[in-house]
């Protein structure tokens, strides 16, 4: 069974399983719709998120909500989390045993969510997303699959703050992300509507056969009525087979 978002997160309780325990502020557990078509992975919480126990509040959260503009999207469309659900000390990068004790509580987020696509916010969740050791440079602007999930990876928007000139690279990304869902969204409409038609033909069918059916036991019938009424046979009274099969044409 799925847990949901707030089992994953009584899972998670008061968290000791790593050494951030002891320096953190807060657990940044995650934030925004819990049906969100787009899940957004960063790496770790900031000191802002520390404080205010939501990722992505500082200037790297402003800039993301300027940049989900692009994407037609807003804040409340999507959810948030990190792979690391605590601030490592003058926010270092995160350590490969402190992301294998975290992540498999986002494991259980991104099932909990069940997202059409996984936007990954910088190297460490891109490279962990995809089992990949290749750099965010390499891996972004192109759509990768793993599993059931399209997956994006983005740079971080703080890089854009440090490095002004990766802010086309981000918008461009982001645009990218507009054409991907509008892509899933066609695709989605279309399967539905095939669905719709082969229901509608399904039923066209059963009931062609259903007549067709109809009419030759009615022929039969008629038939072996005039076979008996010769031979001295009692006969149906007329109509009765009509509305037996009346009946069974109703039930189906």
């Amino acid at each position: 069974m799925t847990k949901t978002l707030e089992d994953v997160k009584s899972d998670l309780g008061d968290c000791r399983r790593c050494e951030l325990c002891e320096t953190r502020t807060t657990i940044v557990f995650g934030v925004g719709d819990p049906d969100a078509e787009v899940m957004f992975i960063g790496e770790a919480p900031g000191r802002q998120e520390d404080l205010g126990a939501e990722p992505f509040i500082g200037a790297a959260g402003q800039y993301l909500n300027e940049l989900l503009m692009i994407a037609g999207l807003e804040r409340k469309d999507v959810y948030i989390a990190n792979l690391l659900k605590c601030r490592p000390p003058q926010n270092a990068d995160p350590l490969p045993h402190q992301i294998e004790t975290c992540t498999p509580f986002l494991r259980d987020q991104v099932r909990a969510v069940q997202p059409l696509v996984l936007v990954t916010l910088g190297r460490f969740s891109s490279q962990f997303i995809l089992k990949t050791d290749m750099g965010i440079t390499h891996l972004r602007g192109r759509v990768h699959i793993t599993g059931r999930y399209s997956v994006l990876p983005i740079y971080h928007p703080a890089a854009a703050i440090y490095d002004r000139s990766k802010r086309p690279l981000l918008e461009h990304d982001f645009m990218l992300l507009k054409m991907l869902l509008d892509k899933r969204h066609e695709e989605l409409n279309l399967g539905q509507s095939q669905g719709q038609y082969l229901e509608r033909s399904l039923g066209q069918n059963l009931e062609q056969n259903l007549e067709q059916n109809l009419v030759q036991n009615l022929e039969q019938n008629s038939e072996q009525n005039l076979v008996q009424s010769h031979s001295g046979e009692a006969v149906s009274e007329p109509g009765q087979q009509l509305n037996s099969d009346k009946n069974l044409f109703s039930r189906l």
